[in-house]
């Protein structure tokens, strides 16, 4: 049997650099001095509590700008079957600290509002006609249900780019305005993976450990609330959290149920 925390290596990483990282390993590409140097902070064998884990965040963070935190989890769930499936949102108490642009599919008589909650665009046909044209400088689209209708002409665009608004999300709403405050305060959204991964960021490493302390109890306390009935062994299997580009920092899965 392999060293499950070699096997694991990756686990830190967001999906984008995973690809990336194994052939650089392939490669027999070496770490940069300031990964191996945060690295030896760490133990690998130790299973962290949170509050050691954040504190780590901040000791272990290699890079020069902002660093994101991220919570990666592996899950005791089958995404193949439809009643293991977890997918919503929720909001952090501190955000996340980045900077979302969001748009609104609204009719003429709401633009405005949706201007005013925060959206950059707002609009109907004619801001389906801009995406049409391939425009797609945001990061998410809120729509109100009577515009979904409207948007098969750019669905596909939007689909294959993550960005098609979604009940599922919450990113389709009767109240728009609401939505977008929400989204721009730092509600985030998380979802099972077809490897029954989880994969979030939960803020700045400029936060501090008390701020990412408080939004990542927040976090696996509601993944703790989601566990599907039907799930009757181990739910949370394994909790690592990581800053960007820095190595991951294993949590003990026994510290949620303490939550």
């Amino acid at each position: 049997m392999g060293d499950p925390l070699r096997a694991n290596r990756y686990d830190h990483l967001t999906p984008h650099f995973m690809a990336d990282a194994k052939k650089a390993a392939n490669r027999g590409k070496k770490r940069g001095k300031k990964y191996r140097a945060a690295l030896e902070k760490i133990d690998r064998k130790k299973l962290y509590t949170l509050d050691e884990a954040v504190k780590l965040l901040e000791e272990t963070s290699t890079t020069k700008f902002d660093g994101t935190a991220e919570v990666h989890l592996k899950l005791g769930l089958d995404p193949k079957q439809s009643d293991q499936m977890i997918r919503g949102t929720l909001a952090l108490p501190h955000g996340t600290g980045k900077q979302v642009r969001v748009i609104a599919f609204v009719d003429e008589g709401k633009v405005k509002e949706a201007k005013s909650a925060g959206a950059i665009e707002a609009g109907s046909d004619d801001l389906i006609e801009k995406i049409h044209k391939g425009w797609l400088e945001f990061d998410v689209a809120v729509a109100t249900p009577d515009q979904m209708k409207k948007l098969g002409k750019v669905a596909k665009t939007l689909g294959q780019k993550g960005l098609m608004p979604n009940p599922k999300a919450g990113t389709v709403s009767p109240e728009p305005a609401k939505t977008i405050e929400e989204i721009k305060k730092g509600r985030i959204e998380y979802k099972l993976d077809k490897e029954a991964n989880v994969h979030n960021i939960f803020g700045k490493i400029s936060f501090g450990a008390g701020k990412l302390a408080e939004n990542l109890k927040v976090y696996l306390k509601t993944i703790q609330e989601v566990r599907p009935s039907a799930v009757k062994g181990n739910y949370i299997n394994s909790i690592t959290v990581t800053s960007t580009m820095g190595p991951g920092i294993k949590i003990n899965p026994n510290e949620v149920t303490a939550l």
